[in-house]
């Protein structure tokens, strides 16, 4: 239940991420593309403007040319002297040569036909009759106008109006309709297409996190599997064996002494139903000595240590009095586990020693063998669900032994020491009491 609500915030928190990456780009971009068609209305105001300078420039040219050529024709006509008027008629040719040509050729030249902007534009009289100017019109050039390019205009100019109002010049004689640039278009989709790669980036992520959980389940329930027949092998083994014994009538041991081993076999074969009930539960944790579970344990894994090949050395030490809140069968499996990873790695035989000691108020359990060890990579992932370094291995064993000791007692499972040829150490640290935190541990001796 716990991972299926983790799972469940999770998408929600992936959809609610895209939500406001979506909304808070939107936000952003509209109010740069507001900004940029302030801007490219400002441009087209001015390039209205200065064709409407250019009609009142050119008005007031040709009115005042009309003033100095009847002036020059009074002095012509006139009586003055001639070097006077001579020189009154060369001010007036100067006058009307045109000195105040030069602003409206700069305003022609500069602003009305070079492509200041790039803000479609079109420029038609106050009716939309007729097309005099246009800017940035996709398919039509700077050519004389057909009139079918003429009617296109005329119905773009009108499609321009219902989103920008026109521009009046030349004394409302005509207007400047002009519409959106590419660059505003572009940033106005903008937040759509960063919408469409951050949801396909949600979604793949979505779906790689639903393979590797999926694919972590699968080896989480043949890893599982694989537990409970090796956990349930070893006692039925013996029970199998003791049936043999029990058949052979007179040569059999005592049936007192059978039914001792028998009672052992099932009483262990009802640990292992005990463990993996507890599993998937929190198990109720009792304050309890260590050194009696360890010792335990000790026994057990001590009867099965390999017989041939070089010998593998088990000690258990526990400081006097050490008592921690524990569950007796999930700590004892914690522990199995680890002592069969580190004989698994003593294929040359060594020394492998549990021990615990009080560091404060915790209580701290070391595993180490003088095995193979590890590198820092395979150190990093051993206690990920399904990694093993062993050919037949399936991954489960560490993973389990960190899940039951952080997830059920509140402690920590880690690698504490561990490089290639050196050995390994695991350490456990559980919130404990001990009566004689200064004392040294005392060895509890092979059996």
């Amino acid at each position: 239940m716990q991972a299926y609500r983790t799972s469940t915030k999770l998408k929600l928190g992936l959809i609610a991420a895209a939500v406001g990456i979506a909304v808070a780009s939107l936000v952003f971009t509209q109010r740069l593309a507001d900004r940029l068609e302030a801007q490219d209305e400002a441009a087209v105001e001015l390039w209205a403007r200065a064709i409407e300078f250019q009609y009142a420039a050119g008005a007031q040219s040709v009115a005042q040319f009309d003033r100095l050529d009847a002036l020059r024709q009074r002095v012509e006509a006139s009586e003055l002297a001639p070097v006077v008027r001579d020189s009154v008629l060369a001010a007036l040719d100067l006058a009307m040569e045109g000195g105040s040509q030069d602003g409206l050729d700069f305003v022609f030249s500069q602003i009305v036909v070079p492509n200041r902007f790039s803000v479609p534009a079109i420029v038609t009289d106050s009716a939309l009759t007729f097309v005099s100017a246009w800017r940035n019109i996709e398919g039509v050039g700077e050519d004389a106008l057909s009139d079918a390019e003429s009617a296109r205009l005329l119905d773009e100019a009108a499609a321009m109006d219902r989103f920008n109002t026109p521009i009046a010049v030349d004394q409302d004689r005509q207007l400047v309709h002009y519409g959106e640039s590419p660059l505003a278009r572009l940033i106005r989709l903008f937040p759509f297409v960063q919408l469409a790669v951050v949801g396909l980036f949600i979604l793949v992520g979505y779906l790689g996190f639903s393979y590797v959980r999926r694919s972590e389940q699968s080896n989480l329930w043949v890893g599982m599997a694989k537990e409970a027949a090796h956990q349930l092998g070893t006692p039925l083994s013996s029970m199998i064996g003791w049936v043999e014994l029990m058949r052979m009538g007179d040569e059999a041991p005592r049936a007192d002494a059978i039914a001792d081993e028998l009672e052992q076999d099932i009483d262990r074969l009802r640990r292992v139903a005990d463990r993996f009930e507890k599993i998937g539960s929190l198990p109720d944790l009792v304050r309890q000595p260590v050194a009696p579970i360890l010792e335990s344990v000790g026994d057990y894994m001590r009867r099965r240590l390999p017989q041939s090949g070089p010998p593998i050395r088990l000690t258990v030490e526990a400081s006097e009095g050490l008592e921690a809140s524990m569950n007796a069968e999930l700590f004892e499996w914690v522990i199995e586990n680890l002592l069969k990873n580190a004989i698994d790695a003593m294929a040359d035989g060594g020394d492998l020693s549990v021990r615990a000691i009080a560091q404060g108020t915790d209580v701290v359990v070391d595993v180490a063998d003088t095995g193979k060890g590890m590198d820092r990579a395979t150190a990093r992932h051993v206690f990920r669900p399904g990694f093993s370094t062993k050919r037949r291995g399936w991954g489960l064993g560490l993973s389990l032994a960190k899940r039951i000791v952080e997830a059920y007692h509140g402690g920590t499972l880690q690698v504490v020491s561990t490089r290639p040829g050196g050995g390994t150490t695991f350490r456990i640290t559980l919130d404990g009491t001990a009566v004689a935190p200064t004392a040294e541990p005392a060895p509890i001796a092979p059996r």
